[in-house]
């Protein structure tokens, strides 16, 4: 089986990634390279894992992680769909078995909020954890322009962790914010995501809860505390 350390030396992929962080630099989004694909690709394997998924499964989430927005390097409009059209051929030539490929390049095309649907482990996985990542080190050079709305929520963002509890069938994502931005201007990008994030985490037979400076957000049933 391909692995992700492999994937990772994909000259090809390696490019594409660069080319499409580039190109959203240009046009002023937040960090899409290195440092949010590798959180991405952490995050998508070990909910996996923790839910109790095959080996296959977990890396195969890890890759997807990863290559998830290569699509970025065409254009932001589609990148999901571009980026599976493109990776399929990239992927199958470095060796991967065509079953591998098209479940990541199923998850990759599905991951955005306007067309995408959870359709296996690894695509709800992968919507999970990419729709997840608010942080201050995705403000790109670490200064925010105070005029983005995406720059001040991200540097108001000081803590991010997604948690998942098996016994309890809850998936958490709990933020801590300081007064940089707020939970309204939060929820006035993030809302779309955080829906998709609830039907991701039911496709996996889970609930996904957003807690927000220890407050619920999103609070469906009264489950359990202890995530």
């Amino acid at each position: 089986m391909i692995t992700l350390a492999e994937i990772k030396q994909n000259e090809s992929i390696r490019a594409l990634i660069k080319a499409g962080n580039r190109y959203l630099e240009l046009l002023g989004y937040t960090d899409h390279g290195p440092r949010h694909l590798s959180y991405v690709s952490r995050t998508a394997s070990n909910i996996l894992k923790q839910l109790g998924y095959s080996e296959r499964e977990i890396e195969l989430a890890a890759i997807a992680g990863w290559v998830h927005d290569v699509g970025n390097s065409i254009n932001r409009q589609d990148h999901g769909p571009n980026g599976a059209i493109m990776l399929f051929p990239i992927l199958r030539e470095a060796g991967m078995s065509i079953s591998d490929a098209l479940e990541i390049v199923t998850a990759v095309g599905n991951h955005e909020e306007e067309s995408g649907t959870a359709s296996s482990a690894v695509s709800a996985a992968l919507i999970i954890a990419d729709k997840s990542d608010a942080h201050k080190s995705r403000v790109r050079g670490g200064v925010p322009d105070p005029n983005d709305i995406h720059d001040r929520v991200n540097f108001a963002i000081q803590k991010n962790e997604v948690i998942v509890n098996r016994k309890t069938g809850v998936i958490r994502q709990s933020l801590t914010m300081n007064n940089t931005s707020s939970v309204l201007e939060y929820l006035n990008i993030y809302l779309p995501r955080i829906l998709m994030c609830e039907k991701a985490a039911r496709f996996l037979k889970q609930e996904f809860e957003l807690e927000i400076n220890g407050h619920p957000v999103n609070n469906q049933s009264p489950k359990s505390t202890e995530c």
